[in-house]
């Protein structure tokens, strides 16, 4: 990797000289504006993409560092980096926004020019959000990104988009003030705006906070997010902006503005104000299950397809906030990997709710039912981002859920239960709306004259259900490039969780290939617990931390993360085991 590039520079402003050669576009030339802005996304998502490749998971801190004096008096700093806990979140962005285009190649046909402008303004200010480590470049991009948003749901929408974007815009502007104070109040003590340098003053104790002081701070920056999470009760602008919002707007605002929220909690609040964090992860995690029981338990009498999926998001994200405060890598990891999955699999429903919308021009499950058999490409497609929102195990639903309720469950069992709960209520609302919109008989003429996915379509559905499949099927590649970030703010909010490490079994207990022999000989009166497969006992046995053993935060983001990582290994070695026997009973199948 370059010592200095301005890769992350070209990332975030592409989309934006995207829109000025857009601006230069005579407007009654809809299909050539439409091409340059699906060229500018695509070629912006290739440069994410080329992150990925680029980036050294080993490596601790921030990458592709750019820092240029900015502002003299008050020194602010153009300075941009990236780590794990904001790289996959930049390439969600980056994938979503050519679908976004695509999406509204015949939807949009009133100002499609602003249209496009708006919609490459408004990824230029997402992605400037996750790179930012300048906390008043960051608020810049953060009020940049509201300003688009709240155009396109207030020109482009449905019904009461007005009354939707200005409910929007005023939320996010409160906890935005609020926010600014926060950052403004940092500056006076620091003197600095640099959030690597205000992180070493304030872990180093170079400027100590008061617990009065760190408590105000904490909650000036956690309410901004919890607003654009949004996290139980800040979440009453949300169904209505989703349900007004254009599909490509609902798409961003589900997939990446709301992870904006999550994304803040685990970059500043845990790591700056870790005692705060640490005095009130109860009371968050109390809220985050509410979230998650009362988003599901609403999703199941919406009438409204779009404020359905727009209620589930409440959910959703309220198992990201479980993990983040579970302070544990399972749990940071699993809260990260469920930003993506829901991104993906959330804005896959918007994209489909669209569709229908387009042929339909109503949005009431009433009005639908039977499409399975007029639309029977359509409704696969559909089955299969339904089943993976329902976290149906190898999908990508499935993994964040998973090792969310995991740490949650490690850090208060009663969460961790409840949250399961979510799950299942999940399956009720999400299947039982799938019923009644493509099963049974036609019961409304106009259903039989819709017609299935044509060629766009096709290619945006598969696409996002490619991925979806991938990150079910293989989450490694995505879970190893958090490690050392998560394992970096875990040490700060929770010590003695960093320096835990694992208890094994001396190494001759098990195998060293990844299942070989899943089963070993018995000793005498040994049975029938020696008959597990070894990779089993050695995931259960790994599971124990012994916080009296010294170790690194690296150990523990080793370890953990392999325990994690092999939840589909052990599975597969539960399912394929064959029955064991002993001599004692005959042979007979335990």
């Amino acid at each position: 990797m370059p010592s200095h590039s301005y890769i992350l520079t070209l990332a975030i402003f592409l989309p934006l000289v995207g829109a000025l050669a857009i601006a230069l576009l005579p407007r009654e030339a809809d299909r050539r504006i439409r091409v340059v802005a699906l060229v500018f996304s695509l070629l912006t998502f290739a440069l994410t993409l080329g992150l990925i490749f680029g980036f050294d998971r080993t490596a601790a801190g921030f990458q592709w560092v750019e820092e240029y004096a900015w502002i003299a008096s008050p020194p602010i700093h153009y300075h941009l980096g990236i780590d794990g806990l904001s790289l996959i979140l930049v390439v969600l962005t980056g994938f979503l926004t050519p679908l976004c285009v695509l999406a509204s190649w015949t939807g949009i046909t009133d100002r499609v020019k602003e249209f496009h402008i708006l919609l490459l303004a408004l990824e230029t200010g997402v992605i400037g959000v996750f790179l930012s480590l300048d906390l008043f470049l960051f608020f810049v991009f953060w009020e940049v990104m509201l300003i688009p948003m709240y155009f396109l749901i207030g020109i482009w929408g449905h019904g009461r988009k007005v009354y939707a974007a200005v409910k929007f815009i005023l939320f996010t502007m409160v906890g935005s003030a609020l926010m600014l104070v926060g950052i403004i109040f940092l500056y006076e003590r620091t003197g600095t705006f640099d959030y690597p340098k205000i992180l070493t003053a304030l872990s180093s104790g170079a400027v100590p906070l008061s617990h009065t002081t760190e408590t105000l701070l904490f909650w000036a920056f956690l309410l901004a997010f919890a607003i654009k999470v949004p996290l139980f009760p800040l979440h009453t602008w949300l169904p209505d902006a989703h349900t007004e919002a254009p599909t490509a707007g609902s798409v961003i605002l589900a997939g990446v503005l709301l992870k904006m929220g999550t994304y803040g909690m685990l970059r500043f609040c845990l790591p700056l104000f870790p005692e705060s964090s640490r005095e009130f992860a109860t009371l968050l995690s109390v809220l985050a299950v509410i979230g998650i029981l009362y988003g599901a338990l609403v999703s199941m009498v919406q009438p409204d397809l779009k404020r359905l999926v727009a209620y589930s998001s409440v959910a959703h994200l309220g198992f990201v906030v479980l993990g983040i405060f579970a302070f544990n890598l399972e749990g940071a990891e699993g809260a990260i990997y469920q930003m993506v999955s829901h991104g993906v699999s959330t804005g896959a429903l918007f994209l489909m709710v669209g569709m229908l919308y387009d042929r339909r021009h109503t949005r009431l499950i009433k009005d639908f039912g039977g499409l399975g058999t007029t639309m029977p490409v359509f409704s696969t497609l559909f089955m299969i981002v339904t089943l993976s929102s329902l976290g149906l195990p190898l999908l990508n639903g499935f993994v964040g859920e998973f090792l969310i309720i995991l740490g949650s469950f490690h850090a208060r069992a009663l969460f961790g239960s409840l949250a399961a709960v979510g799950v299942i209520l999940a399956a009720v609302y999400l299947l039982w709306m799938y019923q009644r919109v493509f099963l049974g008989e036609v019961t409304d003429e106009k259903n039989r004259a819709i017609s299935d996915c044509n060629l766009r379509e096709k290619v945006i559905l598969i696409s996002a259900v490619a991925v979806i499949i991938l990150m079910g099927v293989y989450p490694q590649p995505f879970l190893r490039q958090m490690d050392s970030s998560v394992s970096q703010v875990l040490g700060r909010v929770n010590p003695a969780a960093a320096s835990a490490q694992v208890t094994r079994p001396g190494p001759s207990a098990h195998p060293t290939g990844p299942v070989a022999g899943p089963l070993r000989d018995c000793a005498d009166g040994e049975a029938p617990r020696c008959a597990e497969p070894e990779v089993l006992r050695e995931g259960l046995n790994g599971a124990r931390l012994n916080p009296a053993l010294p170790g690194s935060a690296s150990e523990l983001s080793r370890s953990a993360a392999s325990r994690a990582r092999r939840v589909p290994e052990l599975i597969g070695v539960i399912l394929a085991a064959p029955a064991a026997t002993t001599p004692a009973d005959g042979g007979r199948k335990r």
